[in-house]
């Protein structure tokens, strides 16, 4: 995959389609340990132990449509291609927790893409799940909590066209304005 967000976007949707109600995903951007890590947990069915030595195995998967389960395993490469780590924990009945580290300046490392659009393809199609965005760089830090948006909404659906704008705008000017004051607050940033 071309981009970060696409990983991103298959491992969310394998949560979904577990049963979660509740998606985490936490993006952590370290310049001064030159490190990006990308933490993905959800609170679906979760995968047994036997089975949970085999997904990243690009020849196995659970699903009958296609006889090949790929998102896992490419996430895993890309992130040791780019000298990080991969591991993934899950306990059947409390979910699941993806998470991939990256040396930001490695060559190879794929651009974020557009994980605004990522994300609320995904609340689009999955209203009745919530997300819990996190996205720290140098430890400042933005967080978008879908719970606390729905308590505001009186009723109307995380995917009207209206509330999908807003949270789109929300996440863009987040993420801007947390990487606006970080190369601010940067100049004073040793190595």
């Amino acid at each position: 995959m071309r981009e970060l967000a696409l990983h991103i976007m298959d491992i969310i949707e394998n949560g979904i389609n577990a049963g979660a109600g509740l998606i985490r995903l936490n993006i952590q951007e370290d310049r001064r340990k030159n490190r990006l890590r990308i933490t993905i947990q959800d609170n679906g069915r979760g995968i047994p132990r036997e089975i949970l030595d085999k997904v990243t195995d690009p020849f196995f998967t659970t699903r009958t449509a296609r006889r090949v389960g790929l998102g896992l395993s490419l996430f895993r490469e890309a992130s040791k291609r780019c000298g990080g780590e991969f591991k993934i924990d899950s306990r059947p009945g409390e979910g699941t927790t993806v998470e991939a580290t990256f040396q930001m300046d490695h060559i190879d490392l794929a651009p974020m893409g557009d994980l605004t659009g990522a994300l609320t393809t995904l609340m689009m199609g999955s209203p009745e799940v919530d997300f819990l965005y996190t996205h720290e760089i140098d430890g400042r830090r933005f967080v978008l909590d879908t719970r606390e948006i729905r308590e505001t909404l009186d009723g109307v659906p995380l995917n009207n066209a209206r509330i999908l704008k807003f949270i789109s705008d929300m996440i863009e000017g987040g993420v801007e304005e947390i990487r606006g004051l970080q190369e601010k607050g940067g100049e004073g940033i040793e190595d």
